[in-house]
């Protein structure tokens, strides 16, 4: 299956619908999408029951890896495609199940916790957590320079610099971006994502 960002995934199209089940992640998004479309709060069942809010914030870190960009990242190289935690977990086994199997071009995905902010440079995701708070401003500071995708659900994350904050829409996780922050670090965000988010820091350059 060709991702929009250009890379593949091991997915093959039309694979079954489930949050946490490999082969379900594409599918979670597009009805994502078209609950948001409708104008309804997207109700996402798994085998008769409703995912749990890190479930589905999971989902979302996997799909931002289909509608993200990193130029300068080469996806031929062998080594892996970085998606780490900073801080405390709260997503549990749902991150590895999320990301089980899969792959960004020839690299495979490896979630990876840690706890030293030096340690995020050669992620290509970094979910920071909201025991990170208190250090924020420094962290993100830290990556300034770096071609990481920050994401998080801290109160004000993407006011505060941030690249994309979620965020609660009635009963339904959502999230913001903001651009200018993403385009800084050398990120390139398609329009398919920017059209789903609840609000939009910034101008689109093009994708």
């Amino acid at each position: 299956m060709q991702r929009p960002n250009g890379s593949r995934t091991n997915r093959p199209a039309g694979a079954p619908a489930a949050v946490c089940a490999p082969g379900c992640r594409a599918a979670v998004w597009l009805l994502l999408m078209f609950s948001i479309a409708a104008g309804f709060a997207p109700h996402l069942q798994a085998q008769q029951a409703k995912p749990s809010e890190y479930q589905v914030k999971a989902a979302y870190l996997y799909n931002f890896t289909l509608f993200v960009s990193w130029p300068n990242f080469d996806k031929s190289a062998s080594g892996p495609f970085g998606v780490c935690v900073l801080g405390k977990d709260p997503f549990g086994a749902a991150l590895d199940s999320t990301f089980a199997g899969e792959t960004f071009g020839r690299q495979p995905i490896h979630i990876q916790r840690i706890t030293d902010p030096r340690d995020a440079r050669p992620c290509r995701i970094l979910f920071i957590s909201r025991s990170e708070d208190k250090k924020l401003n420094t962290i993100l500071s830290s990556l300034s320079d770096a071609e990481v995708l920050t994401v998080s659900d801290i109160p004000d994350f993407s006011q505060r610099g941030g690249m994309i904050q979620f965020v609660w829409q009635g009963e339904s996780v959502r999230f913001e971006v903001n651009l200018q922050a993403a385009q800084s670090a050398g990120l390139v965000l398609s329009s398919d994502l920017l059209k789903v988010a609840t609000s939009v820091h910034g101008t689109p350059s093009g994708f």
